[in-house]
């Protein structure tokens, strides 16, 4: 099982980290590592100073594939879901600055918050989904799957160009305006439309 992850699907969060618009779907992964069970505290490693919640919709593959073409990109889902992409921001600004990769940033352990997933049938339009993040109380994301750059089906069949995508694989499909920092005690809690997903404390 892997972990694909997508940067700078939407345009108001490329503006508030001021980075270049991508041309094509900008793509890095995590290992099964990263998962972290919402139902579990997080505790902020020692490494970073900057620690940002980056709340995403998740897709779980549902069967093999490979090149997928878009229109047939549908039938490789079934669930949706919906997590965090913890990121350790000052870490990610020096691997930047450098020209160099991102996973110390990105890819460390319990860095990858994974909710419940729920039937895709639940939700009338793939391409219209509501999710947010709240923070000790307010929310502090507010996304929909209709600002993406790139929807899921076109993500999917990009992915498959590289990588081969199997069963249980989990697509984090970029995160919307509005990530922040993080500090023991904050309680983060995710929606999607208006299910109560998850609930997590930091430490």
């Amino acid at each position: 099982m892997k972990i694909i992850c997508i940067g700078r699907n939407y345009t108001e969060h490329i503006a508030e980290l001021a980075n270049e618009r991508p041309s094509q779907p900008v793509i890095f992964m995590k290992p099964d590592t990263a998962i972290h069970n919402p139902e579990q505290d997080f505790y902020i490693p020692e490494f970073t100073n900057d620690m940002h919640y980056e709340v995403e919709l998740l897709v779980k593959i549902s069967k093999l594939g490979k090149h997928i073409d878009e229109k047939f990109a549908s039938n490789y889902y079934d669930e949706i879901g919906l997590g965090i992409d913890f990121t350790a921001r000052d870490v990610q600004n020096e691997l930047k600055a450098k020209g160099l990769p991102w996973e110390k940033a990105k890819a460390f352990d319990s860095s990858a918050v994974v909710g419940a997933f729920y039937p895709k049938t639940t939700y009338e339009d793939i391409n219209n989904i509501q999710f947010s993040l709240v923070k000790n109380g307010a929310p502090v994301q507010i996304g929909n799957t209709s600002h993406m750059l790139w929807k899921v089906n076109e993500l999917i069949a990009y992915v498959s160009t590289f990588f081969t995508l199997k069963k249980g694989d989990i697509l984090f499909t970029g995160t919307p305006a509005g990530v922040g920092k993080i500090s023991p005690g904050d309680k983060l809690e995710g929606y999607l439309e208006s299910e109560h997903v998850f609930s997590i404390d930091i430490k």
